[in-house]
């Protein structure tokens, strides 16, 4: 009986303590607003451009600063800036993929901010087919036989 009202009493404790630690949003706070959250490169060629921009809007009443975006592999590079952007104003993260990868993919970029919604997913896909052969380009030489 003991161990039933102590883990009811536990219970209950867990309960409250989690309650406890709700994080009021800043209703007058920065507010990230997207253009568009993917970017589809549809079909390039390997090496193609490698570039693209995601041009976002602080729709909030402070300043936004963005304090990471982070690519899901090292083939997808971020970069954005460091100063803050003010209410009403735009900014952009530009990525780098790296287009020497053939094949289809989908890759993602974590943007965090101190925006109301401090994450937000960006995505890229698309294929990069590899580059025709080169017919000017001498043939490989033949391999030796294997001895047996």
């Amino acid at each position: 009986m003991k161990k039933v009202i102590l883990t009811y009493c536990f219970l209950f404790l867990a309960i409250f303590l989690v309650k406890a630690q709700d994080v009021s949003v800043n209703p007058n706070g920065p507010e990230i607003k997207f253009k568009a959250t993917t970017h589809d490169y549809g079909t390039i060629m390997q090496g193609g451009e490698p570039n693209c921009e995601f041009k976002f809007t602080n729709v909030g009443k402070e300043p936004l600063i963005l304090s990471g975006a982070v690519g899901s592999c090292g083939c997808t590079i971020p970069t954005y800036s460091k100063e803050p952007v003010m209410p009403g104003k735009e900014g952009t993260i530009k990525v780098h993929y790296d287009t020497n990868r053939i094949g289809s993919f989908t890759k993602t970029v974590t943007v965090t901010s101190n925006a109301k919604t401090d994450r937000v997913v960006l995505t890229i896909q698309g294929t990069v087919n590899a580059k025709p052969a080169d017919p000017n380009a001498p043939a490989p030489a033949p391999s030796a036989p294997a001895n047996h």
